[in-house]
């Protein structure tokens, strides 16, 4: 045991996994990696969101280059839209940071984030910063800049109007900053003792032309770019479409394009430069008086064996000692890193650590299996594996080629915490900022996995520490094998069965408490609490492992009086012995991610009905994803989920009061092209039609309506902003509910997006609005008559109101979908059950 501990001790470095196992990398990555580690320097490019980064650029760099280059993107896209599916704000960010992680491991950049949460779009910095704090996001910048120590920062965007996006020229300005205060000791001092000063030669703007907005011009500095690269069989242009189409969220599919392309660039603050993006900047080792190492690398990469890189491994091994007699702290560490990801890389090493289940809960002690196996002939001793509950002393030489296999049950830490993204644990803070519980995490791309076993080698009499991560592996029939972390989870899970409520006629409310419990748990109590007062008390809940036990609460209509006369929040919690479980357990899964696991305060918002309908049966065409079939459910109407069957003849239609369309359908749903002539039809014959809005990128058909009109890409961001009524005496402002300023009041991140920009004379305008300083926009709304029916196409964004409850679009929506039903009793519909 002293000898392991020793072994410990003396190890420099703990090579970094990449997913769930440690796999070598292939024979063209292991030479990408010996030719890097002969440049002593580093690229950050620096934008607002993911999918701002030129990957192109960002591929040139790495794979043509081989510098090492890093992507920071401010956000996690959290106020963007959601092409697959209904996630919305953090739940988005978690998407949209590992598809941009996803997108990394193909060009071969590194990834950063700040704190910045996405509040959505912004037309101009001054709004942007009302949402950021400036000072705490260059910060950021800085804690990034001192941590990656770049010779050379590039940003994406100008830091005006020609940016596109506020939060776009806000990254800029940032960037700006960070650039004077990273050299600058006297400017957050803090951070001085994790890292020291560090001052970037220059600073640049990556000009571009995007539609109208050109930025370039030919007295700026030029490199060609794409140049095709043998061991990748493509040029970086090509992978760039490659990397770029990871972002399925936004839709960003990405042609690849061949060929030598031209990237221009502007000076914005340190050295000039005229020949190379890193002229004045000693990039050899050199740069640290050891260009001795570099010849050596250099000589490495000469001699080799694309069939054989194990050769090389008596070499690397010699430069690794070179390394460790490098007086420069940071690139010592850096160099040692590489080159021991190299040297195992060479080896062929394998490991996986993994159960036969995906999550566990603190404590639990799980069956393991360890697969380990190296293909080189240079020996790889196997010294020792170090358990989170103990060591076993191995001393065994792995055999060539030959997979070993180890049975070993591990004991999940009882303090462990649940796997969550770091930067949701604590919730937002100052303005649009996520709290990090501790400086160390910012700027990393996910939570460190600290739940791992250490195997202890030698190889070529060099020791190694390589840390396996605790993993869960199944196989699919469809995909083969799937290996993902293995999810710590709380003993029981607590949720609502949906977050929006609305009140009975009555008053009282009918809510469901959902309990998944992975353990047993004996004698519980659930807990119901109002803003005002406990509303519910159960106790003697006794609940199996692996079962979800679904707790009926009725609040009758005078204890939700209680709680005052607005809508409010009902929070749920489970108390079993000294424990109280608090977290509502939410998981994502899509096909190009490993599955997402979050958690929220478990909580539903009530909302008090007072709008009227006159409609009952309703049919619903599912768009990118949205909450309004959910939602009308809840407040008592019958919908249906329409389907191809349904919509080939319009007298099928008949039977529905009213048919709305998601957001973005004719986008992501390429048959309404045939479908909607058949809507059309639906309508002339009486029906009423209520579109939502769609984008202009990869329409399945213009055709939108009875007559034409046509989107743009205009806006209203401010979600104050006043709106005027164009027509005040139309049905749709007035029936069955009176519509007026106040329901406008608390809107969500927006107004609308993709207004219409031309309309035929036959539809009619319902609101004319502007963001601060613009014209006014009169193509939010539009409605028309067409044969007995009704016809509305809105961009109004009812997908974020009506999931947060405000009662305003809600009126709103009614009156849309009741437009067609004049002879109808207006009145309140009778309330259905909740909904999953």
């Amino acid at each position: 045991m002293k000898k392991i501990m020793s072994l410990v001790l003396f190890v420099t470095f703990a090579v970094i996994t990449y997913g769930q196992q440690v796999r070598p990398a292939n024979s063209e990555k292991i030479y990408h990696e010996i030719a890097q580690m002969r440049h002593l320097v580093n690229v950050l490019y620096v934008a607002a969101h993911p999918d701002d980064e030129n990957t192109r650029l960002l591929a040139w760099l790495v794979n043509d280059k081989n510098i090492r280059t890093a992507y920071l993107s401010l956000t996690r896209g959290d106020g963007g839209q959601n092409i697959l599916g209904s996630e919305q704000g953090d739940a988005l960010g978690l998407i949209r940071t590992h598809e941009l992680m996803e997108a990394r491991k193909i060009d071969g950049a590194e990834q950063f984030f700040s704190r910045a949460v996405d509040f959505g779009f912004s037309k101009t910095f001054d709004e942007t910063f009302k949402h950021w704090p400036q000072d705490q996001l260059t910060y950021d910048v800085v804690w990034v800049m001192r941590k990656f120590r770049p010779d050379v920062v590039i940003c994406r965007f100008p830091p005006n109007a020609m940016a596109g996006h506020g939060q776009h020229a806000a990254s800029a300005i940032v960037a700006a900053a960070a650039f004077k205060k990273a050299g600058d000791k006297l400017q957050y001092t803090e951070q001085l003792s994790t890292y020291p000063v560090w001052q970037p030669k220059r600073l640049l703007l990556n000009t571009y032309r995007f539609g109208d907005r050109n930025t370039t011009s030919e007295d700026q500095f030029k490199l060609q770019v794409g140049q095709y690269i043998p061991v990748l069989g493509m040029g970086s242009g090509e992978l760039a479409g490659q990397s770029r189409s990871v972002h399925k969220s936004q839709g960003a599919g990405t042609p690849s394009v061949a060929g030598v392309q031209t990237e221009y660039f502007k000076l914005v603050d340190g050295d000039s430069l005229s020949k190379s993006l890193f002229d004045g900047i000693d990039i050899t080792w050199s740069r640290v008086d050891r260009p001795d190492i570099g010849s050596d690398l250099d000589q490495v990469a000469e001699q080799y064996d694309f069939l054989h890189p194990e050769k090389s491994l008596p070499a690397l091994l010699a430069v690794r000692k070179k390394i460790l007699e490098v007086k420069d702290d940071y690139w010592r560490k850096e160099k040692l890193g590489e080159i021991d990801q190299t040297i195992l890389d060479c080896t062929g090493l394998m490991a996986e650590l993994y159960a036969k289940q995906p999550q566990a809960v603190a404590g639990a002690v799980l069956p393991f299996t360890l697969h380990v196996i190296a293909r080189s002939h240079t020996p790889v001793i196997l010294s020792a594996i170090q358990w989170s509950n103990g060591d076993t002393a191995t001393n065994l030489r792995i055999p060539l080629d030959t997979l070993l296999t180890f049975e070993h049950p591990i004991a999940i830490p009882a303090d462990a915490p649940v796997t969550q993204p770091y930067w949701l644990s604590m919730g937002h803070t100052i303005k649009d900022m996520f709290a990090v519980p501790d400086d160390s995490l910012l700027g990393l791309p996910e939570t460190p996995d600290n739940l791992v076993a250490t195997l202890q080698l030698n190889i070529g009499g060099t020791d190694f520490a390589v840390k396996v991560p605790l993993s869960y592996k199944k196989t699919d029939p469809v995909k083969g094998d799937v290996v993902e972390q293995l999810r710590i989870v709380p003993d029981v899970s607590v949720s609502f069965n949906t977050t929006l409520l609305v009140t009975k006629p009555d008053g009282s409310v009918q809510a469901d408490v959902r309990l998944h419990a992975y353990k047993d748990i004996k004698e519980a109590t659930l807990t119901v609490d109002g803003p005002k007062s406990t509303v519910a008390t159960i106790k003697g809940i006794n609940l199996s492992a692996a079962e979800d036990t679904l707790i009926p609460v009725n609040i009758p209509a005078p204890v939700s009086a209680k709680q005052g006369a607005d809508d409010y929040y009902l929070h749920a919690q489970l108390a079993a012995g000294d424990k109280v479980y608090n977290l509502s357990q939410h998981l994502i899964q899509y096909n190009h991610l490993p599955t997402l696991q979050y958690f929220m305060d478990p909580f539903t918002k009530v909302v008090r009905d007072n709008w009227k309908c006159t409609v009952k049966h309703i049919g619903y065409i599912e768009g990118a994803g949205d909450f309004i079939a959910g939602f009308l459910r809840l407040a008592g109407l019958d919908v249906d989920i329409l389907k191809e069957s349904d919509l080939t003849n319009a007298a099928k239609l008949k039977k529905y009061d009213a048919i709305i369309t998601g957001i973005r359908a004719v986008n992501v749903e390429k048959k309404m092209a045939y479908w909607l002539p058949v809507l059309m039809e639906y309508v002339k014959n009486g029906g009423t039609l209520v579109m939502q809005y769609n984008t202009l990128q990869d329409l399945s058909t213009t055709k939108l309506g009875p007559y034409p009109f046509t989107l743009s890409d205009k806006r209203v961001t401010e979600e104050d902003a006043k709106i005027t009524f164009v027509d005040p005496k139309s049905r749709l402002l007035n029936y069955p509910n009176k519509i007026t300023d106040d329901d406008f009041k608390d809107w969500v991140q927006e107004r609308g997006l993709y207004f219409a920009s031309k309309w035929d004379d036959n539809y009619k305008p319902l609101f004319s609005m502007h963001d601060e300083g613009e014209d006014p926009l009169t193509g939010g709304t539009l409605y028309a008559k067409y044969g007995k029916g009704n016809y509305v196409y809105t961009s109004l964004s009812f997908s974020r109101q009506i999931p947060a409850g405000n009662k305003g679009a809600i009126r709103l929506l009614m009156n849309m979908i009741s437009v067609g039903n004049p002879g109808a009793k207006v009145g309140k519909p009778v309330l259905g059950t909740a909904i999953n």
